[in-house]
């Protein structure tokens, strides 16, 4: 990664505020994006004292059509931007029997349109340009939606296929996209009573969680799942996957279906 400028999103804390301490520590200027502007200004001034970049603050909901608005605006005309993280985003939604449907509509906003709305903001100039990356946080629960609710998996699905056909798209124009699925991490999503429920090895601390993502992303992976101890099984899944094409669209019915 060229000592350009990223844009975080989701930046007051947690995975984001890690991702801005990181990036800052490679000698990137940033810009951070989130809710609360006194906890990205605290941040801000923290990461310019200890590692002299320059960092910009933008108060934003990104579920929100006019904040998501502004900030596509700013992927797409400012050329100092190389670099986007796609971190922003909520989960907790309980049982469908009981869900909310507003919660719903909000998590499927960030979730969901937010990243693809501000990845198609930037993608146009990274491709001009030849090169650039885009970060998305997803989620294991991608990959085992009936071990968690409905819809916050179905959101981390879709950002892990968005950021494979992104990178299948966008890799060949010099464009680097990675998708990064994070188990367990503490950070502010999760309760502490929910936490120490779980067994600590299931835990990962946010701060190795990043450093291993960007590990992943310096190795050139496409998909980054930092606490699965061997990629083979995943490699497997991917293999085993591409095989079933041949059969996904035929001109008849399988046979069991009477074709």
């Amino acid at each position: 990664m060229s000592n350009e400028t990223f844009l975080v999103t989701g930046a007051s804390d947690g995975i984001g505020a890690v991702y801005a301490e990181r990036l800052a520590r490679r000698g990137h200027d940033l810009i951070l994006v989130a809710r609360r502007a006194d906890k990205l200004e605290a941040l801000a001034r923290d990461i310019r004292a200890a590692h002299g970049v320059s960092v910009e603050t933008i108060a934003a909901d990104l579920a929100q059509p006019a904040d998501l608005a502004r900030i596509e605006a700013r992927l797409r005309s400012d050329a100092a931007i190389t670099g986007l993280v796609n971190n922003a985003g909520i989960a907790g939604e309980g049982s469908i029997l009981g869900a909310d449907p507003a919660y719903l509509s909000g998590m499927i906003a960030l979730n969901v349109l937010a990243v693809t709305r501000l990845a198609a903001a930037i993608a146009p100039r990274l491709a001009e340009r030849g090169s650039g990356a885009i970060i998305n946080m997803t989620s294991v629960t991608a990959l085992m939606p009936a071990a968690f609710t409905a819809v916050y998996p179905a959101t981390k699905a879709f950002v892990l296929a968005f950021s494979e056909a992104l990178q299948a798209e966008l890799g060949p124009k010099g464009v680097r996209v990675q998708a990064v699925l994070p188990g367990i991490t503490r950070t502010a999503i999760w309760k502490e009573e929910a936490i120490a429920r779980i067994p600590p090895g299931m835990v990962m601390m946010v701060d190795d969680m990043v450093d291993a993502a960007l590990a992943g992303f310096d190795l050139g992976e496409t998909v980054t799942i930092p606490s699965l101890p061997e990629t083979a099984g995943f490699d497997a899944f991917i293999a085993a996957r591409e095989a079933l094409r041949p059969g996904l669209s035929l001109s008849t019915p399988a046979a069991r279906y009477g074709g």
